[in-house]
C-alpha cells in the first residue's frame, strides 16, 4: 500500500507538490516526507493558507526533507478546516 499526499485530500481538491505519509497515533501525528514521482517536493512556499480536510483536526502536520530536516508545517503555516 502506498500512503501519498494526495491520497489525504477530498475529491476535487489538488496538491502543490507531494511525497509520503504516515500517522504517528502515539504523538498524534502525520509525517510527511520525500517526493512524489508526479509532483515532486511540496512547495510550501507557494501557500498562504494550507486548506485540510477537518477530520485531520488536531493532529499535527511535520514534513521531513530527504536530508532529514523538518519543517512544521502546523507551526509554519497557517492552517484552515475545512468539511
Amino acid at each position: 500500500m502506498v500512503n501519498q499526499h494526495k491520497d489525504l485530500l477530498k475529491p476535487g481538491d489538488s496538491c502543490l507538490g507531494g511525497g509520503y505519509y504516515h500517522f504517528d497515533y502515539t504523538s498524534n501525528r502525520i509525517i510527511l516526507d520525500r517526493s512524489s514521482y508526479d509532483f515532486g517536493k511540496p512547495k510550501w512556499h507557494l501557500l498562504e493558507v494550507l486548506k485540510v480536510p477537518s477530520v485531520y483536526r488536531g493532529l499535527r502536520l511535520l514534513y521531513y526533507y530527504d536530508d532529514g530536516r523538518e519543517f512544521d508545517v502546523s507551526q509554519e503555516l497557517q492552517i484552515e478546516y475545512y468539511d
